[in-house]
């Protein structure tokens, strides 16, 4: 196997083009999710995601820009796979309390895999000197953490409980 002449910047552009394309993707799926859940307090919160993630999307150009590189998004097979599964279960219980609970679970492996990817790339920007992309990244990977948490809170809080109430009825 040939040794790879590519570094730590290359691996970080490679990155960013990875989360520019999971961003778009994301913003595209997140009309359906809101429109299939039940749950009031969810759907105002899938929906102040869905502008923090247009502001992610211009964080990413920023960065882009910061590195004197074209903003174009590389296809992310991981993104694809987490939103194909989401859809399906949102075909199978949208629309229910089970659906709210199954729109927490699929955006928790959203915003995990954004977590793990964002706290990686803002530390290849520290050590790489990029003051302005690491300070962009963490931006954005605060907001990923805080989205996290709020779904957990939203599940803890009643989501789950009025899943479970709801097969209590059907029993």
């Amino acid at each position: 196997m040939a040794q790879s002449q590519k570094g730590l910047e290359d691996l970080l552009e490679h990155g960013l083009k990875d989360m520019y394309y999971a961003e778009n993707a994301i913003l595209k799926a997140l009309p359906k999710m809101i429109e299939g859940a039940t749950d009031k307090e969810l759907r105002n919160g899938l929906e102040k995601h869905r502008e923090q993630t247009e502001g992610q999307i211009r964080d990413l150009e920023k960065c882009f820009k910061a590195m004197d590189k074209k903003a174009e998004g590389e296809k992310c097979e991981a993104i694809e796979g987490i939103l194909k599964e989401g859809d399906s279960l949102l075909k199978d219980f949208g629309g229910t309390p089970a659906g709210d609970a199954a729109i927490i679970f699929s955006s928790q492996a959203v915003e995990h895999y954004e977590i793990a990817r964002y706290g990686s790339l803002r530390t290849y920007a520290d050590l790489l000197g990029m003051d302005d992309v690491s300070d962009l990244l963490n931006g954005i990977l605060e907001q990923e953490i805080a989205a996290d948490e709020i779904l957990s809170e939203l599940a803890e809080d009643h989501v789950n409980e009025d899943a479970l109430a709801d097969d209590d009825e059907d029993a």
